[in-house]
């Protein structure tokens, strides 16, 4: 069971996932041997699963961020969704109820290459029935 101090440790590091211990501590009021123990309790029980970087993509040239959902041949889903995991230009994949069986976000270079990325290669997905890309003009939060 987490208390408070374990919320608001993962809290900072939602915020700052290099933030370090000794600046934790010091907002917790906490030593920093304390705040070590605890984030590393938390990795240990799953809690946290990993450390990882936020990248800007049109700063790699990814100037289209789409949000994909994808409908399948049911006895399909989960073949399909593991297919989709396997493109470079997958950043998540899930299953979901809702609109779409599989929704998932996709970096790329432009337009037509989202294009292609449709058309050649999520359509040629065996089990995959309609495909309904979302481009993203503005992320406000996350």
């Amino acid at each position: 069971m987490l208390d408070e101090i374990d919320l608001r440790i993962i809290e900072l590091l939602m915020e700052d996932g290099r933030r370090p211990y000794t600046e934790m501590a010091k907002k917790l009021g906490l030593s920093e041997s304390t705040v070590r123990k605890r984030v590393q309790a938390l990795v240990e029980e799953g809690v946290i699963r990993r450390f990882t970087v936020e990248v800007e993509p049109s700063k790699l040239g990814l100037r289209t961020v789409a949000i994909v959902g994808v409908d399948v041949e049911p006895p399909r889903l989960l073949e399909v969704a593991q297919s989709l995991s396997q493109l470079r230009e997958a950043r998540w994949v899930a299953t979901s109820t809702g609109d779409h069986m599989i929704m998932m976000e996709v970096w790329t270079r432009d337009g037509r290459a989202l294009t292609r990325l449709i058309s050649e290669r999520i359509g040629e997905i065996e089990g995959v029935k309609r495909i309904c890309p979302a481009i993203i003009l503005e992320k406000l939060k996350g």
